[in-house]
């Protein structure tokens, strides 16, 4: 299978996990693009959706899934999105389609964080996908220095703008040994809004599309 046929067929195992549930969080990205097509044939069992991005609030949108604010929502029963890399102990480097504020905000207010990946985003140690940190514009320089103590690299995203209106940095080489302690530094550092590790929320259950399976984590 193609990595696109192994995308299409992870996205269509999540929708068994939104059985009887009425408002379903959804993030962003290739295997959450496919998703939202299989969610749109079912649309007349859910009552909407919460999106993680303008992106995928516009594909909602197109196939008739009404968008609702998180704040008029509460606590979501589930959250289904992708992942820039996955480790086995389901942790998350998110962050490559610079939604991951979003996408954090919505996971943490969500009793069951579902991941859908195909294999390629299994790794053993999170970090061989640069590091996404989203800042404030103007504390941009200052938190790549406060990275560069930490040992990363970090690289300005350039021409990107978050939908929260602020900077990306991907930081590289990194071998996040310990990514909840990680996790905690950057977010610690003044100028960060939030970094794309998922480990402190981790994903409750990863599905990965793998041959001509999908195998559950």
């Amino acid at each position: 299978m193609t990595q696109d046929e192994l995308k299409q067929k992870v996205a269509l195992a999540a929708i068994h996990y939104i059985k009887d549930v009425s408002i379903v969080g959804v993030g962003t990205g290739s295997t959450v693009k496919h998703f939202i097509d299989y969610l749109g044939d079912i649309k007349g069992d859910i009552e909407g959706a919460v999106s993680s991005s303008e992106v995928s609030t516009a594909h909602l949108k197109k196939v008739g899934i009404p968008v609702f604010d998180l704040n008029a929502v509460g606590t979501l029963d589930i959250y289904v999105d992708g992942a820039d890399e996955v480790s086995p102990h389901k942790h998350l480097i998110k962050g490559g389609g610079a939604a991951l504020t979003r996408e954090k905000i919505i996971a943490a207010a969500s009793k069951k964080f579902v991941c859908i990946v195909d294999e390629s985003k299994c790794v053993d140690v999170l970090g061989k996908f640069p590091l996404p940190v989203e800042v404030i514009p103007m504390a941009r320089s200052y938190v790549a220095r406060e990275l560069v103590k930490l040992g990363g690299q970090p690289v300005w995203r350039e021409n990107c703008i978050t939908d929260n209106h602020n900077a990306i940095l991907d930081v590289y080489n990194f071998n996040i040994i310990d990514p909840i302690k990680l996790e905690q530094i950057i977010n610690n550092i003044t100028g960060v809004v939030t970094v794309g590790l998922f480990a402190m929320r981790p994903a409750d259950v990863v599905l990965i599309g793998k041959g001509t399976e999908v195998i559950t984590l």
